[in-house]
């Protein structure tokens, strides 16, 4: 019988950040649930919500998810994997910042392309204007790697636990030399990494059956992917048609995520 296709947009690039769809499509759990998955890897230019209509499933956060949806994109979140995000701004101990009471008059580095929804709904938490002056905080709109702060041209910046900020060690800001100021551990995470459709297709009955086979295969996946990280990171940098995977960084990356999908549901 034909199997039928499912094709699967990741926020970001081929990473172990999405290891658990990379790890069900290689062992087969797709198959088995008779569905043909593609993985079209993302980045900076091709934003999830922007991508919906050619794709079946987006991989995003709630924040731009909701963002979406006012702009008329409908997205429909149908699982989250993770239960916990990992965003986090670090800053170095020995800098000028110390507590959230400190961020006016700095520049703080945060990413864009919908990454920023967490960063400004914090500052506006806080009451902070963030165009610049004493009384507010500069934002940088930072790469996506930790040049911005060994550079100097941050006092903090934005890092994501199982990527970033093992570069930031690597550079030298060790967990010992930095501060985090973490989103979920303050009560300012919204919902990353969740799987979402255009919800006109819900409409569609076999859509949906096949949409329930998707998770279950994905979160098998992930299941296999936690238990074996090793061979999970390895599958990811065989995966990676760019080359720019390292068997390292994507190992330390598994066991990141694992911290964050302890609990979560799939369903």
């Amino acid at each position: 019988f034909a199997l039928d296709p499912i094709k699967l947009q990741i926020k970001w690039v081929t990473q172990a950040q999405f290891a658990g769809y990379y790890v069900a499509k290689a062992k087969g759990f797709y198959e088995a649930e008779g569905l043909d998955v593609t993985i079209v890897p993302g980045g900076p230019t091709t934003p999830v919500p922007q991508q919906m209509a050619s794709v079946d499933v987006g991989v995003e956060w709630a924040g731009n998810a909701l963002i979406a949806r006012e702009k008329g994109i409908k997205m429909v979140n149908i699982a989250q994997p993770f239960k916990n995000g990992g965003l986090e701004l670090i800053c170095p101990k020995d800098g000028p910042i110390q507590t959230e009471a400190d961020f006016p008059g700095h520049t703080l580095g945060s990413w864009f392309y919908g990454n920023e929804v967490p960063f400004f709904a914090w500052m506006h938490k806080l009451g902070y204007s963030t165009d610049g002056g004493p009384d507010g905080v500069t934002v940088l709109q930072q790469n996506f790697d930790v040049s911005a702060l060994v550079q100097g041209q941050a006092d903090c910046i934005s890092v994501m636990t199982y990527n970033e900020l093992g570069q930031a060690a690597d550079a030298g800001f060790t967990a010992d030399k930095i501060i985090e100021f973490n989103y979920s551990a303050m009560g300012n995470g919204l919902l990353e990494d969740g799987l979402y459709v255009l919800e006109d297709k819900l409409a569609d009955p076999k859509f949906k059956e096949n949409l329930v086979k998707f998770v279950r295969a994905s979160m098998k996946g992930w299941d296999y992917a936690l238990a074996n990280p090793d061979e999970s990171a390895q599958i990811v940098v065989d995966a990676d048609d760019a080359g720019a995977a390292t068997l390292d960084h994507e190992r330390y990356m598994v066991g990141e995520v694992a911290k964050l999908m302890a609990g979560a549901n799939g369903v």
